[in-house]
């Protein structure tokens, strides 16, 4: 399996699928390419599926089977995903970026400034 990351592949985890939807479709009107997941265990499954690695999680906090604190210690057990960045989204207030991502987005997401964060970690979307 190749562990290079996919300039372009993106992992949506989060259990609301009308915001995974909307935010999927945002970004593949930005030419990038798109995986879901609706909580942290399917997320793993989805990533054990694809040989590309993406060149961003975009993780939400609070999720049915596996939160997403859960998620990202199991994903920095795994050496090919330990440098993948995580940008975590919450819509609780008074959360703060946990250790291992890159940053927060709080909910309602601010669309320019989710671009932004993606662009920064996948520059060279198709």
């Amino acid at each position: 399996m190749s562990s290079t990351p996919s300039r372009s592949t993106i992992l949506i985890v989060d259990d609301e699928p009308d915001l995974r939807e909307v935010v999927a479709e945002l970004l593949e009107m930005e030419d990038y390419t798109v995986l879901q997941a609706a909580n942290g265990q399917a997320a793993l499954a989805v990533l054990a599926a694809n040989n590309d690695q993406p060149c961003l999680v975009l993780l939400d906090l609070m999720m049915p089977v596996m939160d997403g604190h859960e998620f990202l210690h199991r994903l920095r057990e795994e050496e090919r995903y330990r440098e993948l960045p995580v940008l975590m989204l919450t819509a609780h207030f008074s959360a703060k970026a946990p250790p291992g991502t890159v940053g927060l987005l709080r909910k309602p997401v601010d669309i320019p400034e989710l671009l932004a964060m993606v662009a920064r970690h996948c520059p060279a979307a198709a």
